[in-house]
This record gives C-alpha cells, structure tokens and sequence, in this order.
C-alpha cells in the first residue's frame, strides 16, 4: 500500500537546493516570456482536459475525469490544441501542465515525473529547422541571461554553465541506435559536452501527428534534442501532420480507433495549418541548469513514478 511520506515533503520544501533550484526555474519562466513575446509570439492559457489528447506511443494509459456524463482525458501534451490554436494566432507558446502515467521503474532514473510542465509551443508555415534555431536562440540566450541574473544560485550550485556553440550538433536516429542501441539517450548524453540533435526517427518510433517526408516514406520530419553530460532529452517537437487524410491513415497505422479521435479529425476535415513545434519540460531544464541528481529537487509537490505524492 502506498503512503506519503509527510517528513520527506515537508524536508523537500524547506530545502536550500529545491529552493535554490526553484528560484532559477522562476527565472527561466520569466526569460522565457520576455524572449517568446520579444519574438512574435501569444502566450494562451493551458488546456488540463479535453475529449482527447496526445496518445504518447502506449494510447491506452491514460488519466481521466468524468463531467456531466462526459469522459475527459487529463492532458499528456498540448499538441493537437496546438494546432489547433493556430488558426487565431500565428506563434504560439504555452506553460502546459501535463500528467504521464510513466511505469513505476522509472522511479530513479533522474528523469522521469508523472507531473510535470512543459514549455509547448507552435508555428504556422514553420519547418523543422526554424524551429530547430528557435530552440538554439532560446537556450542559448537563456544560459547567458542567467549567467549574470542567477550567479549567486550557480555559485550555490558548483554549476559553471555556459552557452553552447552554435548550431548544435545533429545526428540521424539510425546513427544514435547503431552507435548506443535502441535505447540510446542515457549512453548519448554521458558521452556529449554540448547538446545534440537526434534527427529523422522512424514513423513506428513516434506518434501519428509528425510529418513523413513525402519522398521518404516511414522517415519523420522531427527531431529531439539531448543535454549533455549525462542529462538525457531536453525537448521534443517536428513538422505536423495536418491534412485530414494523412492523419487518418497514419492514425489507423497505428492501430488506434478512430472513433478515439473523431473530433479531432473533424476539426481537421475542416482545415488546419501547416505547423512545426515543440515541447521543453520545465524540470529537465532545471535539472540541466542547476545539475541536479534528480527532477524531483527541480520542483515543489514532484511526483515520481509509482509513488503516492503531495
């Protein structure tokens, strides 16, 4: 039988390091807003339950609330509201707040909470490489900015962190999983010194809503990016899928039900943009940057998998 342990949070929450570490992520929060808005963007508010959200490769685990006889899913990632947005506003940026139901053995990986938020943002007409250097200049901008503005907690920290070189580094997904095997990320990110790109993945590795490359079947139009030292993935986003057919078919391919995704297939009949976007989680972000153990001292009331928390 689980139980919450009450000493522990109260141990966590009146922690230097936890508030330390949250003291930057407020600054990170607050460069992030400066930086998007200096560049275009609408901050929209988050959507925590909808009729259907990301299926996340395993479409069959999920959270879910009842309303006035109505089943909603608790949010996994914003991307089909995304989309969705974009009719109203051109570039968009979002703190999204979503719920993963990760297996409990991802208990100590470093990694992994079952709540967390994410930086979720899109593009209209975008490419995957104006978003790719939209993520360099945020990074690197970021890095800079709390160099100077969070020198004290970096002290606190032992955290020397500066800004990587320019443009990153890219590597195919075939090449990571010849060179570190299929479950690459742990053994990349222990090699690198600055963050690299994983690009091209397979369409049975993702979810139906990336891009394939029109003369490449099966090959994705998305990218992950990977911290160095060991830090694992920062991010994750690509180009979309957005006509109504290519959705369907992919999703079929996968082995969904349709019927899962029925409004969201309508809203699509009807037409959406063209887009490419992307997902950073806030926790890993501050794990990176105050090079902490674990996503559980990047956060107040953290959740770890297989655990009953706060």
């Amino acid at each position: 039988m689980l139980t919450i342990d009450i000493d522990d949070e109260r141990r966590l929450l009146t922690s230097e390091k936890v508030r330390k570490a949250v003291q930057i992520q407020s600054r990170v929060l607050g460069r992030a807003r400066e930086f998007f808005a200096g560049r275009g963007f609408v901050e929209i508010l988050p959507v925590i339950i909808s009729p259907f959200t990301d299926p996340l490769t395993d479409h069959r685990v999920r959270g879910e609330v009842e309303c006035y006889g109505f089943r909603y899913q608790i949010t996994k990632s914003m991307i089909f509201h995304k989309q969705m947005a974009l009719l109203g506003c051109p570039r968009i940026f979002c703190f999204s707040p979503n719920v993963r139901i990760e297996p409990a053995e991802r208990r100590t990986s470093g990694r992994h909470l079952i709540e967390f938020v994410q930086l979720d943002l899109e593009v209209r007409d975008a490419s995957r490489e104006d978003v790719m250097t939209l993520a360099e200049d945020f990074l690197t901008d970021l890095i800079e900015r709390l160099r100077v503005d969070a020198a004290e907690e970096l002290v606190f920290f032992g955290r020397d962190i500066r800004p990587p070189r320019r443009p990153f580094r890219t590597m195919r997904h075939d090449e990571a999983v010849r060179g570190y095997g299929k479950d690459y990320e742990v053994g990349l990110s222990q090699d690198i010194r600055e963050p690299v790109w994983i690009l091209d993945f397979p369409a049975e590795a993702r979810e139906f809503y990336d891009l394939e490359y029109p003369d490449r079947p099966g090959i994705l139009r998305d990218m992950d990016l990977v911290y160095p030292d060991g830090f694992g993935e920062a991010l994750s986003g690509g180009e979309r899928e957005h006509l109504h057919a290519a959705i369907e078919r992919r999703i079929e391919l996968k082995g969904i039900d349709l019927a899962s995704y029925k409004l969201y297939l309508d809203f699509a009949r009807k037409g959406l943009p063209p887009s490419a976007g992307f997902g950073i989680g806030i926790e890993r972000l501050t794990r990176y940057i105050c090079g902490l153990d674990s996503v559980r001292e990047a956060r107040f009331f953290a959740k770890l998998p297989g655990t009953w928390s706060l």
